[in-house]
């Protein structure tokens, strides 16, 4: 209904981080229904990831998914109400002009009631990214956004969507991921990314993994995400110093 459209709106309208594209209204009627949000001048992720004349360095990489946990760390755990975004891709991510990552399209997010920490709805989350618990039982919560956020973390370092043709039958880009892991890394890692960085990109794809647990209750939780790419990012920036200087 409009009433319930306009009561989210404002819910939304009152959530505020720098890494969130910010509401600034919504408009309804009977037919119709817009949200007005601000713009964000480099566009989605996803075009970056697969355009051909726009490229991401390891850092710019790195720094887009520290901006996106941090996101997604206020709307879990940042208020008393904690909010699921539901539907985490890179389309839903936007740059902008410093290429800072700002979280959208709060469209079907979903607000758990307090004293709830899932719920169970019919959810319209986009195949490849939506964790198996969506799925099968339309359980709504945190573990959820953190799985979509594993899968995200893979495909920014592979430039492979988790809808790929590649992947058929038992194989997935979770799967791929997994049993690449004791081989060399750099074997599946975005070609543009070049040789370097393979201690980083490993430690970040075995964080990935552990987005991505199966069971929602094995899944890291969002703060431990962020606290382990900011530590990895510190230690790659020393370490770039020392070689320079």
């Amino acid at each position: 209904t409009s009433r319930s459209f306009d009561a989210e709106c404002n819910a939304m309208r009152n959530l505020r981080h720098r890494n969130l594209v910010q509401v600034i209204t919504g408009c309804s009627n009977v037919d119709f229904k817009s949200i007005v949000m601000e713009f964000m001048t480099n566009g989605s992720l996803e075009k970056w990831l697969y355009s051909d004349n726009s490229r991401l360095d390891f850092l710019q990489r790195l720094n887009i998914m520290i901006d996106v946990a941090s996101a997604l760390e206020y709307l879990h755990h940042g208020s008393s109400i904690p909010v699921v975004h539901c539907d985490l891709k890179p389309s839903n991510v936007l740059l902008d002009e410093d290429m800072v990552a700002h979280v959208s399209d709060f469209g079907i997010s979903k607000l758990l009631d307090e004293g709830h920490s899932k719920t169970h709805t019919e959810t319209l989350a986009t195949l490849g990214y939506v964790a198996p618990e969506y799925g099968s039982k339309g359980v709504i919560s945190v573990k959820g956004d953190v799985y979509s956020y594993g899968i995200m973390l893979m495909e920014i370092f592979t430039a492979k969507k988790p809808t790929n043709e590649m992947f058929a039958g038992e194989l997935t880009l979770k799967t791929w991921i997994s049993e690449s892991m004791g081989r060399s890394i750099m074997e599946i890692v975005d070609f543009n990314l070049g040789s370097q960085h393979e201690k980083e990109i490993h430690e970040i794809l075995a964080l990935a993994l552990r987005c991505c647990e199966d069971s929602p209750e094995a899944r890291i939780n969002i703060i431990d995400v962020s606290t382990s790419l900011i530590k990895i990012k510190t230690l790659f920036l020393r370490l770039k110093k020392g070689i320079k200087t």
